[in-house]
């Protein structure tokens, strides 16, 4: 596989004046221990978590994945928007997989954005042994930020974890059964109980402000995150700023992140940092200590209670606003502008459900379960071959008629118009929560409410100022509307974060197309692209010109 950086026709005139940062990464596998128990890890230059990515706005990020592992491996950038960029998506719908023993280098600019995002490996369940990091993008020093600067910058990657391999997890769901409970939740690839030493996660100087940013890289499982005796402001989700409200607490739902601002104006001693499993019957906590650096006492072992109930997590949702006068990566005010003025084009309705297909357990989004194929969505579109690979819209915008429960098993891709200004209902007719995510794109989360939507609904749509994201949760027997803009060209993928319903077909790809064929709307296909499937060894179509 070529290592090429330069991988964009045209790079040097669009990006020329944008720093580059570089990083060569080695994927090898490890004996790791986070529960106590040895199992087999997928380590990053010999890390778990793997290293993290530390950004600023407009940068160009290049990094340089050595696959040492025995299997094709991928990994994916999330909530990172790849502007007119699916080809760096590291998804198989628009990469082939890096095979073993060879390299890949992606190459993305962050472009316009801010926050705090993560990296996980999108292949099999890789993702249950590891291979995940942060990812922040900083604003430019001529952009004001609406807090000063913190003491320092953490990265906190909370989630739920298995004790059983990688391997083994996935011969259950090809088995047809279900990865049932987690085992416990780590914090930064420790839990907390006792074979960790009880060293220190963070320290914190008296008096100093220090920035949190927490992400939930778990599998399936949504976690109440709090810090013993500290309330914590909310300063920015998912690449956006947020009005600055204190919580106690915080749910991060799996795929989500959080970054808040803690002061230590406590008495100086040591402090356990939380994160506990919410909507379980039984109730599996991680901790990790927080001390001060002039600390002369171990933390209380009395932790700091989790809330009770979904309905507290659905007015916690409520609560959070975006930021209408904070500059976002650019200098303009994030609320200039106003999505609530814009007509929409389109309602998709999505309804997620479980069932069987020859006896194994399948996911669905209404009525139809994704299977990956052997080449990639966006490389058979791209090339003109996708009616040898898929076909457009074998699901429709709203569900099936009550009564069809048959499901069927298949690329699943939605046909969409460039920029068309979209609404996606997600109804979730089940009992447990849901987690939705959309490559490609921030959205605008405008309500989540229980029981079924109507278009009567829409009266109660935050359409002045909800959180522009890529994450939103739906609760039981609830429904979550977001709005956004399909400005971005390319393949997205629109996924379940809980890895099983991810890996069971509860996913699918969304096709935006330009009719320009113009590199003002999508840039060509990277020279170093790995070519798979029936493509492979196919001449390049003409390239797009300005």
């Amino acid at each position: 596989m070529l290592i090429g950086l330069f991988c964009l026709t045209a790079a040097a005139v669009v990006r020329a004046e944008d720093p580059y940062i570089y990083f060569t990464w080695k994927v090898t596998y490890g004996t790791i221990s986070p529960l106590g128990v040895p199992q087999q890890g997928i380590l990053i230059n010999g890390k778990f978590p793997g290293p993290n990515i530390n950004s600023t706005t407009n940068n160009n990020v290049v990094v340089n994945v050595f696959n040492n592992l025995d299997e094709p491996f991928l990994l994916s950038w999330s909530g990172i928007q790849h502007r007119k960029n699916s080809w760096q998506d590291g998804v198989l719908g628009t990469n082939c997989p890096i095979p073993p023993g060879q390299n890949f280098t992606y190459h993305f600019q962050v472009k316009d954005q801010i926050g705090s995002y993560f990296y996980f490996p999108s292949t099999a369940m890789h993702k249950a042994a590891g291979g995940f990091g942060g990812l922040r993008v900083n604003s430019r020093l001529l952009i004001p930020v609406p807090f000063a600067d913190p003491e320092d910058d953490y990265t906190v990657l909370i989630g739920d974890w298995y004790s059983k391999s990688h391997t083994v997890l996935k011969k259950f769901l090809d088995s047809g059964r279900s990865l049932g409970r987690p085992d416990g939740v780590l914090i930064n690839g420790k839990s907390g109980k006792g074979h960790d030493k009880d060293e220190p996660l963070f320290t914190m100087k008296p008096g100093k402000t220090y920035r949190y940013r927490m992400c939930n890289v778990g599998m399936k499982t949504s976690l109440n995150f709090r810090i013993q005796g500290h309330p914590m402001k909310l300063v920015e989700m998912e690449g956006s700023h947020t009005v600055q409200n204190v919580y106690d607490s915080l749910d991060v739902h799996v795929g989500q992140c959080y970054s808040v601002l803690v002061t230590a104006n406590q008495d100086p001693k040591d402090y356990h940092m939380v994160a506990s499993t919410r909507f379980t019957k039984n109730v599996l906590t991680a901790t990790g200590i927080v001390r001060y650096t002039n600390g002369k006492g171990p933390a209380s072992p009395k932790l700091p209670e989790a809330p009770v109930g979904w309905a507290w997590s659905l007015n916690q949702f409520r609560s959070f606003r975006w930021n209408l006068t904070a500059s976002a990566a650019r200098p303009n005010p994030q609320g200039s502008y106003h999505y609530g003025g814009i007509n929409i084009t389109r309602t998709i309705k999505i309804v997620n459900s479980p069932g069987t297909v020859d006896g194994k357990l399948r996911y669905a989004i209404n009525g139809a379960s994704h299977m990956d194929t052997d080449t990639p969505l966006k490389l058979a579109e791209y090339f003109g071959a996708a009616a040898k690979v898929f076909k457009y819209d074998t699901i429709g915008d709203e569900p099936p008629a009550k009564g069809s429960d048959k499901i069927s098993v298949g690329p699943v891709v939605l046909n969409a118009t460039f920029r068309n200004f979209v609404e996606i209902i997600f109804e979730n007719h089940e009992k447990s929560i849901q987690s939705w995510h959309l490559d490609g794109y921030s959205f605008f989360a405008v309500a989540i409410e229980p029981g079924k939507w109507s278009p009567e609904r829409r009266k109660n749509y935050n359409l002045l100022d909800a959180v522009s994201r890529h994450t939103v949760q739906v609760y039981p027997k609830s429904w979550a509307a977001i709005l956004l803009t399909l400005d971005n060209a390319g393949m997205w993928n629109l996924r379940s974060e809980q890895w099983e319903r991810h890996y069971l077909g509860q996913q699918l790809y969304i096709s935006v197309l330009s009719p320009a064929r113009s590199l003002r709307d999508e840039y060509n296909i990277p020279d170093n692209n790995e070519l798979c499937g029936i493509v492979k060894g196919m001449p390049l179509p003409p390239p797009y010109t300005i």
